[in-house]
C-alpha cells in the first residue's frame, strides 16, 4: 500500500532564485544591466541557474527582482518579432535557443523592494512556496550540468527530513569569504550533520573548511524562523543565522540541517577575476568553440610569457 508523504517528506518542485542584489562589483556594466543576466559564453549566467533547477524536477520558479531587472522577466518571455524575424532567415538554431530560454519552467517574479540580506529577499517567497519545502539557488554559483548536486539534495531531504545545504572544501584563508559549517560525520559519503553555522567566521574562528555555497533545499519552517531572526553581519537578515536556528531544532518541528560535500565543477561569477575565469573554462569546453578558442589562447599566453 502507497503511503502518502508527510508535510516534512513532501517532494520539491519549487524553487526560488534570489536576483534582487545591486551588482556593484561589476559597475558600470550592471548600470543598466543586471549582474544575472551577463553573459558566460552566450547564455546570460541566471539561465545556467534555471535550467539546473528545471532539470532536478524544480520548474515551478520565483525569481526575486528589484527595480531595473526587467529584463530578466524579458529573457524568459516569448518575444514574438525576433521569434519571427529569426523564423524568416531560416537560422533554425538561434531560434530554438531563444524559444529554449522562455519554455524553460513556470517562472514567476516579485520584487524584494529593499536590499536587507539574503534571509529576507528568501522570505520574500513566502507566498508563493506556502507550507512546501523548496529549493534556493544563488546567481554567482553556476554548478556544472555534468556534475549536478541538487539532485543529491533532494534525496537526503526526503529520506531525513529538515533542510540540506551544499559544501564545498574551501582553503582556511578562503572560509572568511563564505558562510562556515561545523559538521558531524554520518555514515554516507559525503553527507554529514551540521552542529553549527557561522557566518564569514575570521579564519581562525572558523569550526572547520567547509564552505556554504549557493544550493539549499529548505523546510517551510525558515519562513517562521526567518520572521523572527534578527539582523546580523552587515546589518542584514542572513540565511545563515536562520539555519543555525533550524539546525538545533528537531526535525518533527521542520528542524534539522544536513550537509552534501560537492566535488564537482563549479564556476564563481561573483567578481570579475572568477567571472572570467569561468567564461574561459566553459569557452574551452564547448565543442563548438574549444579547439579553436583553446588554441588561440595557448598562442596568447606564450606571448604573455614571451
Amino acid at each position: 500500500m502507497l503511503v502518502e508523504p508527510t508535510p516534512t517528506r513532501a517532494p520539491v518542485r519549487k524553487a526560488v532564485v534570489p536576483a534582487a542584489g545591486m551588482g556593484t562589483r561589476f559597475l558600470p556594466a550592471t548600470k543598466a544591466t543586471p549582474k544575472e543576466m551577463l553573459p558566460v559564453v552566450d547564455k546570460p549566467a541566471i539561465q545556467y541557474v534555471v535550467e539546473e533547477s528545471v532539470a532536478a524536477g524544480c520548474d515551478d520558479l520565483l525569481i526575486i527582482t528589484a527595480p531595473g531587472k526587467r529584463s530578466i522577466e524579458d529573457h524568459f518571455d516569448i518575444v514574438t518579432d525576433l521569434e519571427t524575424a529569426l523564423e524568416a532567415k531560416g537560422d533554425l538554431d538561434r531560434l530554438a535557443s531563444v524559444q529554449h530560454s522562455a519554455n524553460l519552467g513556470n517562472v514567476h517574479y516579485v520584487r524584494q523592494g529593499r536590499p536587507l540580506g539574503l534571509g529576507h529577499a528568501v522570505l520574500q517567497a513566502a507566498a508563493h512556496v506556502g507550507h512546501e519545502p523548496f529549493a534556493v539557488l544563488l546567481g554567482d554559483d553556476l554548478i556544472d550540468a555534468r556534475d549536478p548536486i541538487l539532485p543529491t539534495m533532494l534525496d537526503v531531504r526526503a529520506r531525513f527530513g529538515g533542510s540540506v545545504v551544499a559544501l564545498l572544501e574551501v582553503p582556511a584563508e578562503s572560509i572568511s569569504a563564505y558562510g562556515c559549517a561545523a559538521v558531524r560525520s554520518t555514515l554516507e559519503p559525503d553527507v554529514v550533520d551540521l552542529s553549527d553555522l557561522v557566518e564569514k567566521p575570521p579564519a581562525d574562528e572558523a569550526p572547520s573548511n567547509l564552505a556554504i555555497i549557493g544550493r539549499y533545499v529548505l523546510d517551510p519552517e525558515v519562513f517562521n524562523v526567518l520572521r523572527s531572526t534578527q539582523p546580523g553581519r552587515g546589518g542584514e537578515i542572513q540565511l545563515t543565522d536562520a539555519l543555525r536556528t533550524l539546525s538545533a531544532m528537531s526535525v518533527d518541528h521542520g528542524g534539522g540541517v544536513r550537509g552534501v560535500v560537492f566535488r564537482g565543477r563549479r564556476y564563481d561569477t561573483g567578481d570579475k577575476m572568477s567571472y572570467l575565469k569561468a567564461v574561459v573554462q566553459l569557452a574551452c569546453e564547448r565543442p563548438d568553440l574549444g579547439p579553436e578558442f583553446a588554441g588561440w589562447l595557448r598562442e596568447y599566453a606564450a606571448s604573455i610569457d614571451g
